[in-house]
């Protein structure tokens, strides 16, 4: 078997040897002996008997991308059997069968008709067979052979990404690792030299190195500092064939960026900054702003600023401005350039955040003086005091002094001043203010108990400048002085039963005094001298500012006198004292037996006794509740009553009658009906008319109603006048008046239509000429008929 092994080892390499040669798989299969009928003898002289096969190979290799004329000799295959005579069929089956690889059927030769890519496909697995061309039977079985695509050297390298960025602190190590990049090649790594790749540097030197295997890429210079050169561009080439010559090649960008240490400290560009600030300026007010250079970026370049000494450390402050990295410089206290002109302060800048690596570097701060001059500022006046409380009395006499205000000019000139009220304040004008000193005065006297405090305000303007004011607040207190005599603290109106026993309390008053309360309470009640010993009542004074009114007898009569009014004195315990007479009004009232208050109206005394306020209540609803019925009786009996004008249903006639033209007139008996107009309940005779409606029933009388084909109109109206006439139903405001008299002395007699079927049309109307200019028209009209028809 060790021999058997070693043979197919040799016969591979021969294959392999024989195809570069241009050797056939034919050459090969007679170089190989023949295996049939033979026997091997083991180790052990054991016989081992092969089995007979009538064709044998292994794998076939065609090399990629071939170019040439004519499709390239994979190889040959050929069975024992085949003794030559065409009996024989080749067939081939499998991947890339009849497309890319096809078999000559009679001869065994097979070919690749399309160039290969092994990096598309490496290989193609195949089956061949031996038929009988005329019967197409299998004389052997099928067998597979692998037909491997070789590879060349057809592909370059290829990075992973065109352009690579890195980040790599300053001030780094000789080696520190930057960034690792990787290239591919397509190529078969397992054959020659084709995908062994050697990377390279070829821009970056001497800043840079790549490792050449591993593509790793490193510092190759120490201390690079950021502030010099922050940016390098490194090109990194990938070439195969281990990098010898004829090997294809890739390349790659790598932008290094060297990141920031705090490797600087802050430094001021100047030893001195000069300042200043106006003496006017507000707390908080910026003064000015220094700043330290730090190269360092981020985090490493903030800056924090102090003050660490000068004499300016308790009027100024310093803040730090993180945006732009300044130190501004800020008023702390009020100035006064009378007092100090110039300030000195020792500032300190340092970074907040240490590196310990690069602290040997340091110190990381820097400090700087700062001189700042306080310029003089026209100031205002200013009052002594920020407010001022005076007192004055009320009603004290006009002119009287309330107090002083004083102010001064804090600059240097001291100028002179003029003060003056704001009259918005003191609207009433109560005070005066001297211009010179200051003094303020009554003009008018106080009441207190108007107003006990008055609130204004005072005015100080520098004379020879107008716009430099100041303003003070000024409170004056109005003392109370006893002018308000105590009074009742409410209208009080008492009430006293007719039965109310002696010694009785009906009713407790107070007081009410407008002064102070030292002046005010305590209160005294008492009652007049000359009526101290009143018949009907007594007082009481509680001696708690409230005083009672009690009964002296029993029995009073609202008959005899109903009210009764009682003086009563009130005095204050002001210095003096100051009283007054107020007068109680009682009234008598009826009460029941609990006290309980009835009625306080005498007349009302005069009613039942046992007539309570529940009966009269309801007297007076019966009364109301029989007027309504009253009310609703009268308007029925109303409404019952039959109508003045009586119509019976057959007689209400409704006639649409149209009337296309205008019509003959009278005389016209075809356009209407004359009939439909009769009353057929007219009746003849004359009965005199009543104005009031009868008693009895009308009944029509006959004889007066015309002929039902009667078309004369002057009959019809003179029986509808009859009628009415006659009608007692008819009111008179229903009746048909006749107007055919003009009445008495008439020149012109009537002018009535009425009668004018039976007068005569041809009138004489000359006299219109004697009646004067009204009635000229007319004249005109008709005066001249005669004249016309004479002419004619």
């Amino acid at each position: 078997m060790k021999e058997d092994h070693c043979l197919h080892a040799a016969l591979l390499c021969l294959g392999v040897l024989c195809y570069s040669h241009g050797l056939t798989m034919e050459h090969l299969s007679r170089a190989r002996p023949s295996l049939h009928g033979h026997h091997e003898k083991g180790k052990e002289g054991q016989v081992l008997h092969r089995s007979k096969r009538g064709w044998v190979w292994n794998q076939f290799f065609v090399i990629e991308e071939y170019t040439g004329p004519d499709p390239v000799l994979v190889g040959r295959l050929h069975s024992d059997i085949d003794s030559g005579d065409g009996n024989i069929k080749y067939i081939l089956s499998g991947e890339g069968a009849g497309i890319i690889f096809v078999i000559d059927d009679k001869s065994g030769n097979i070919h690749a008709t399309k160039t290969l890519d092994r990096e598309e496909r490496a290989q193609y697995t195949l089956t061949a067979q031996a038929v009988d061309r005329n019967t197409n039977r299998p004389l052997e079985p099928p067998s597979e052979f692998i037909v491997k695509v070789q590879d060349i050297n057809d592909n370059p390298p290829e990075f992973l990404h065109e352009n690579y960025h890195a980040n790599v602190p300053e001030r780094s190590n000789v080696g520190t690792s930057v960034i690792q990049v990787t290239a591919s090649d397509a190529d078969d790594p397992t054959y020659g030299n084709s995908a062994k790749l050697v990377y390279s540097i070829l821009e970056g030197q001497p800043y840079f190195s790549v490792e050449a295997q591993t593509g790793i890429i490193r510092t190759a210079l120490p201390n690079m500092d950021r502030e010099a050169k922050e940016e390098y561009h490194v090109v990194i080439q990938a070439k195969d064939m281990g990098g010898h010559m004829g090997g294809l090649s890739g390349t790659t960008k790598v932008t290094i960026t060297l990141t920031d240490v705090n490797d600087n400290p802050p430094k001021f560009p100047q030893s001195v900054y000069q300042m200043s600030v106006s003496e006017a300026a507000v707390p908080g007010e910026e003064v000015g702003r220094v700043k330290a250079k730090d190269p360092d970026i981020g985090e490493n370049g903030l800056v924090a600023y102090s003050i660490i000494d000068g004499d300016g450390m308790d009027m100024f402050e310093i803040t730090t401005d993180y945006e732009t990295q300044e130190g501004v410089v800020k008023l702390k206290k009020t100035l006064d350039y009378e007092s100090k002109k110039s300030y000195s302060l020792k500032v300190e800048a340092a970074n907040v955040h240490i590196d310990p690596k690069f602290i040997s570097n340091g110190p990381f701060k820097d400090t700087v003086t700062v001189k700042i001059t306080v310029e003089d500022a026209d100031e205002p006046p200013v009052f002594l005091k920020p407010s001022y409380i005076f007192e004055v009395q009320e009603n004290a006499a006009s002119g009287t002094v309330v107090g002083k205000v004083h102010a001064k000019d804090p600059d240097a000139a001291n100028s002179a001043l003029r003060y003056s009220i704001d009259r918005h304040t003191d609207l009433e004008r109560y005070f005066v203010i001297n211009a010179e000193d200051g003094n303020i005065k009554t003009i008018k006297a106080l009441d207190r108990e108007e107003m006990a405090w008055h609130n204004i305000s005072v005015f100080a303007v520098e004379v020879h400048k107008q716009h430099q004011e100041a303003k003070v607040p000024v409170a004056i207190k109005v003392i109370d002085v006893n002018d308000n005599a105590p009074k009742f603290a409410a209208a009080y109106e008492a009430f006293v039963c007719e039965n109310a026993r002696s010694n009785q309390q009906f009713i407790t008053i107070s007081a009410d005094d407008k002064d102070d309360s030292a002046n005010g309470p305590r209160f005294i009640f008492s009652l007049p001298p000359e009526i101290i010993h009143n018949p009907n009542f007594t007082l009481r004074d509680n001696r708690d500012n409230t005083a009672s009114v009690l009964v002296r007898r029993e029995g009073f009569s609202r008959q005899k006198q109903d009210l009764y009014l009682l003086p009563i004195v009130i005095s204050d315990g002001g210095v003096p004292p100051l009283s007054s007479t107020n007068t109680l009004t009682i009234r008598v009232c009826g009460c029941d037996g609990s006290g309980s208050l009835l009625s306080c109206n005498a007349e009302a005394y005069v009613l039942n006794a046992g007539l309570s306020t529940g009966a009269l209540i309801a007297i007076l609803a019966c009364i109301v509740i029989l007027l309504v019925i009253v009310v609703l009786f009268v308007t029925l009996k109303r409404q019952k009553k039959e109508p003045l004008i009586v119509f019976e249903e057959e007689d209400v006639r409704e006639n649409i009658i149209t009337y296309d033209d205008e019509g003959g007139g009278e005389e016209d008996t075809e356009a209407f009906d004359i009939a439909t107009l009769q009353n057929p309940d007219g009746i003849n005779g004359f009965m005199p008319r009543k104005d009031i409606k009868p008693e009895y029933q009308y009944l029509p009388r006959p004889g007066l109603r015309p002929a039902p084909n009667s078309v004369d109109v002057d009959d019809f109206i003179n029986t509808r006048i009859q009628e009415a006439d006659n009608d007692p139903t008819a009111p008179p405001y229903d009746s048909i008046q006749i107007y055919g008299y003009e009445g008495r002395g008439s020149v012109a007699g009537s002018l009535s239509s009425l009668e004018s079927a039976t007068t005569d049309s041809d009138l004489d109307y000359d006299y219109l000429q004697n009646w004067g200019p009204r009635f000229k028209k007319l004249a005109d009209l008709y005066g001249s008929k005669d004249t016309f028809d004479d002419d004619s």
